[in-house]
């Protein structure tokens, strides 16, 4: 696009004319920078007392009192990033202060509505640019074209008046949210607004919503275990610092309580939580906030909310929102946890605002970019090197399937970009088995790198055990008498999918993990009742914080099981009475 002019004519806009010595001036700053063709024409406008406007073409050149107070707004701002006391540098900062004619352009909306506005004239504009239209309301540009440039609305045009017509104005800033330690514990929409009543937050700095992710020389390998508290996945799917861990399956299987139980069990951990809802009814997430409170998690959380009621742009803007949030924390050297709830609603919400652009659609309507929508959020999350800080950022994207399809389209895009994935299994939900995830479709492409030494010698072949147990359970519905080799292995597999049924918003600690893992791999709980597993094995756990609290907290501190400890739990297995 070009800044040039069609129209050699600059139209001064004031209350009153110009003196023959004030022309002259405009006609010398113009003729220099447009060419020595341009002419200048008066236009009155009454409401302009206290200044004038001068446009040519695309450029104005704002002198009205509103913008030199901007001007000097935006002068005191940047006395933050200075060092010294604040009332001398602002003294400073006054005395010296001129205001500067800067040229910005103005624009005028073609068209309004479902969210979308074309706006001509703002030749300069680039992609993902905030404009400000009449009435204060903001928008991002997000498709450029010769003649006009497409911008979502964040928020209600009849609400702010926005019609055919109403002037547009760049802001030369590119869309992004305010951060900073005060944004711990509190609600905020995809712009950082708070939502939940608790007044202003005041912010550090404002961060881009979408960054470049860490280079391959920022990066360390991913080895830091980031505990669930779920002992199905910390001891078979093990999740690092730093990974990006799908949650996958049909609705109402589970998929959020897994995401909010590893936000409870980061208490304590110094790990920075945010919790990124899209498309999700205000109620429901106005319930997981309760959740967290009650839990006392939301003093290390953030809730990003986005909900069904809010415009699609805004669904559209929030997970880069949080991700930006996250940076923040990332860059300072903190971990960071960070859960996109869910990112196919998300997009969704995107192919709406790409259909209302013109874009053309491709596979289910979905645009051509659609990988690149969530491939270039999710490549963001990272552990960085020592010499960036050592700072990480864990990502669990949850992604709704139908009828378990997870060779659909959204599902497979992100499955590939992900480094393993939890599926969650209806029939399995349905049965009980909670959380439902089934060991065949699940995997962490980290692994055991990601797993404490204790959880890792713990778990053992437990995983070989359910796909066996799994397998074999198909097999014995067609068979008839089955050998006594087979009953103990069912018998035994039985009972591990029992032990691995874990309540709602009560994650398990490290030493608990190991405890019964060890128990259920000594077959110890091969002589309990199967129903009785979970309770032999919580017994069990007590027992051992009373009687035996130096191993729990050996366990805990080294990460570590030595023989001796494994040796020990055994026997304190042997004294459990139900």
């Amino acid at each position: 696009m070009t800044d040039k002019t069609t129209d050699n004519k600059a139209y001064l806009y004031s209350a009153s004319a110009p003196t023959s010595e004030q022309e002259g001036r405009f006609l010398a700053f113009l003729r220099k920078k447009y060419g020595e063709e341009t002419e200048l024409v008066f236009v009155e406008e009454r409401e302009l007392s206290d200044g004038f406007r001068l446009q040519i073409g695309n450029d104005v050149f704002n002198w009205t009192r509103e913008a030199r107070l901007e001007q000097l707004k935006e002068s005191l701002k940047n006395l933050a990033n200075r060092d010294g006391e604040l009332i001398p540098l602002i003294r400073e900062n006054l005395h010296d202060w001129t205001p500067k004619a800067c040229a910005e352009q103005i624009g005028r909306v073609l068209t309004v509505g479902d969210g979308i506005a074309t706006v001509s004239g703002l030749d300069s504009a680039f992609y993902g640019e905030i404009l400000i239209f009449a009435g204060g309301l903001r928008g991002m540009v997000q498709s450029l074209t010769e003649k006009c440039v497409g911008c979502v609305l964040f928020g209600d045009a009849s609400d702010a008046g926005v019609a055919a017509g109403t002037l547009v104005r760049r802001t030369g800033r590119i869309s992004g949210v305010p951060v900073g330690e005060e944004f711990i514990g509190r609600v905020v929409n995809a712009l950082g607004e708070p939502v939940d009543g608790k007044g202003a937050v005041a912010a550090d700095k404002y961060r881009p919503a979408e960054s470049p992710a860490p280079g391959i020389v920022d990066r360390a390998p991913v080895k830091r275990p980031l505990q669930t508290g779920i002992l199905a996945i910390d001891s078979m799917f093990a999740i690092g610092k730093g990974q990006r861990e799908l949650i996958i399956g049909d609705r109402q299987t589970g998929k959020t309580s897994i995401a909010v139980d590893t936000i409870l069990n980061q208490k304590n951990k110094n790990v920075i939580c945010i919790y990124v809802a899209i498309g999700q009814k205000s109620s429901s997430v106005a319930s997981l906030v309760h959740t967290l409170e009650k839990k006392g998690a939301m003093d290390y959380t953030i809730v990003v909310s986005a909900t069904a009621g809010d415009s699609a742009p805004l669904q559209y803007l929030a997970p880069y929102a949080g991700c930006a949030m996250g940076e923040y924390f990332m860059e300072k050297g903190r971990d960071v946890l960070i859960v996109y709830d869910d990112l196919s609603k998300h997009a969704v919400a995107y192919r709406s605002l790409s259909l209302l652009l013109g874009r053309a659609p491709g596979r289910e309507a979905y645009p051509g970019d659609v990988f690149y929508l969530h491939s270039r959020l999710l490549e963001r999350s990272a552990h960085l090197s020592e010499k960036r800080g050592g700072g990480s950022m864990t990502a669990l994207p949850v992604v709704e399937t139908q009828a378990g399809d997870v060779s659909a389209y959204i599902p497979t895009n992100i499955i590939s970009i992900t480094d393993g994935q939890i599926f969650l299994e209806s029939d399995l939900f349905y049965s009980g088995q909670r959380p439902a995830v089934n060991v065949g479709l699940s995997v962490s492409r980290v692994g055991g790198d990601a797993q404490t030494k204790a959880v890792k010698y713990a778990a053992g072949t437990l995983r070989l055990d359910l796909a066996q147990y799994r397998e074999m359970e198909v097999f014995t519905q067609f068979a008839g008498d089955l050998d006594e080799t087979t009953k103990a292995q069912l018998c035994h597999g039985q009972r591990l999918m029992r032990l691995l049924r874990q309540p709602q918003n009560r994650p398990m600690s490290h030493h608990g993990e190991v405890i019964a893992l060890v128990a259920a791999g000594s077959k110890a709980l091969d002589g309990v009742e199967p129903e009785k597993s979970r309770d032999f094995v919580m017994s069990l756990i007590d027992l051992c914080e009373r009687e035996h609290s130096e191993l729990c907290l050996r366990i805990d501190e080294t990460e570590r099981l030595t023989d001796e400890d494994k040796a020990e739990i055994i026997g304190a297995a042997a004294r459990v009475i139900l």
